[in-house]
């Protein structure tokens, strides 16, 4: 089990959590779970978190499988780069308009989704909480982009679904609180939260680029080892 990328992944879930109290505080208070017992009311909540923790694992399973076809390539190093740099255009460019920049395909994806949420949200049988957390999942964030950017960036499959596996997981102690003690939360003080996104995106970006370029500083730079046609390998 590769400890460093479970440590990232939770370090960037544990950051991108201010993010999530802003952004997907409203989801959070709508549960339809009121009228449930408190044993009921946590599973609820607990199976709508880990659906969004499933969702981010398969998420992770199909961007490592690319992030593998560009290790095998001999690209990874170059496109970890490239990563980083596009991140920190994305960051100036959201600067400069002060809007979220989004394409028009993940517009109608995320119109789709919330249509499905919408229905689930009627419905407060447990499946339903586990359904809701898997579409929570797909709905379009920047956040969730910066962590497939770290699942391309991985050179095994695996590593790919570790890495977002622990990104949700590391969601969890904030979403979780929020879910259950959110009216403790202010709108401003959600609103204050998000402000540090900024800073999360460039970091990431400036760990992106750190990181193709094999330093050797363990946790942030690691050597990454050159991969090799498997014809070169002897038997």
């Amino acid at each position: 089990m590769n400890i460093e990328i479970i440590i990232a992944g939770l370090s960037l879930g544990l950051i991108s959590s201010f993010h999530c109290v802003g952004m997907c505080g409203p989801i959070a208070f709508a549960l339809p779970v009121q009228h449930l017992s408190n044993i009921s009311r946590y599973l609820a909540i607990i199976n709508y978190h880990l659906g969004r923790v499933l969702t981010y694992s398969i998420l992770g399973a199909i961007f490592g499988i690319m992030g593998r076809q560009i290790y095998l390539a001999g690209f990874q190093q170059w496109f970890s780069i490239l990563l980083g740099v596009a991140v920190l255009f994305l960051l100036i460019g959201y600067g400069r308009s002060r809007t979220r920049i989004q394409p028009s395909i993940f517009k109608k994806l995320q119109y789709r989704i919330q249509e499905w949420m919408a229905l689930l949200l009627k419905d407060s049988r447990p499946g339903a909480f586990l359904l809701l957390g898997m579409a929570n999942g797909l709905l379009p964030c920047g956040m969730v982009y910066l962590a497939i950017a770290g699942a391309l960036s991985s050179s095994e499959i695996t590593d790919g679904i570790l890495f977002m596996a622990a990104f949700g997981s590391g969601t969890l102690p904030a979403m979780l609180a929020l879910s259950m003690f959110g009216h403790l939360a202010s709108i401003t003080m959600r609103n204050n939260i998000r402000k540090l996104t900024p800073y999360v995106i460039a970091t990431m970006g400036i760990l992106l680029i750190l990181r193709g370029l094999n330093l050797g500083i363990p946790f942030i730079s690691p050597v990454l080892e050159a991969s090799r046609p498997e014809s070169a390998v002897c038997h």
